[in-house]
């Protein structure tokens, strides 16, 4: 759903400066991306989707689904944000289907006392707790989508405690201009790694964001036992 801190400010290429309207994607209108899921060799395993929808006069709803498979298991996720003006989180559910199991959890942000209550809708009996947030909270989703709108105005989000079901402590590391093969032709990117650490795990994730006002996440490379596991975008 994917946190951060940049160890150095970041100068990004800078975009023609357009009205709002003539702008694609996120924060300038609502967005579908589609990407392919893909195994170390390149075999396809699955697909994924990232979508961001205005709400209301001023807040955004942020949803990501995905299905992948390995032999004999299905993974098949939805996250769901509601989020304010600022990116602030309200919300976040989270449905994961793992095989025969499926779990639906929801996380409700109380911005105003710094409290978060998780719950674990289904199966029943799933208890409550609380999480204790800083201020102007968000989750992994709200914390994704809000590095991409201020890399796009040429600033780079600070270390962050972002919520996932529990808290990760999440920074970004700009690397420099990368070239990577996309859509048939070498496109430059800026290339991010992704530190993430959380209660049980630790692990680098790498974005390429491409050089438009959107900063659109061309490619996820997500680090997996068998290797790296690559999120690319489908155009």
């Amino acid at each position: 759903m994917n946190f951060l801190r940049f160890s150095f400010s970041l100068f990004l290429a800078a975009a023609p400066v357009l009205a709002a309207d003539q702008l694609t994607g996120f924060p300038f209108q609502s967005e579908t991306l589609r990407y392919n899921i893909q195994w170390p060799s390149g075999i396809s395993m699955g697909e994924a989707s990232i979508g961001a929808q205005r709400s209301g006069a001023a807040g955004w709803r942020f949803d990501m689904h995905f299905s992948a498979g390995v032999p004999g298991v299905l993974f098949a996720d939805t996250y769901r944000s509601n989020v304010s003006a600022e990116l602030c989180s309200a919300d976040l559910e989270r449905t994961m289907t793992h095989g025969s199991k499926k779990v639906t959890e929801k996380t409700t942000f109380d911005q105003t006392r710094n409290l978060a209550e998780r719950q674990t809708l289904s199966p029943a009996g799933g208890g409550k707790s609380e999480l204790h947030l800083p201020a102007c909270a968000r989750d992994a989703l709200a914390f994704q989508f809000f590095a991409r709108r201020e890399m796009g105005q040429g600033r780079v989000p600070q270390a962050s405690k972002v919520f996932f079901g529990s808290p990760y402590d999440v920074r970004m590391e700009y690397t420099g201009a990368m070239d990577i093969p996309f859509g048939g032709k070498n496109q430059v990117t800026d290339h991010v790694n992704v530190y993430v650490k959380g209660p049980a795990s630790d692990s680098t994730v790498e974005i390429f964001y491409a050089r438009d006002a959107a900063r659109t996440p061309l490619l996820i490379k997500i680090p997996a036992p068998v290797g790296k596991i690559s999120l690319e975008l489908v155009r």
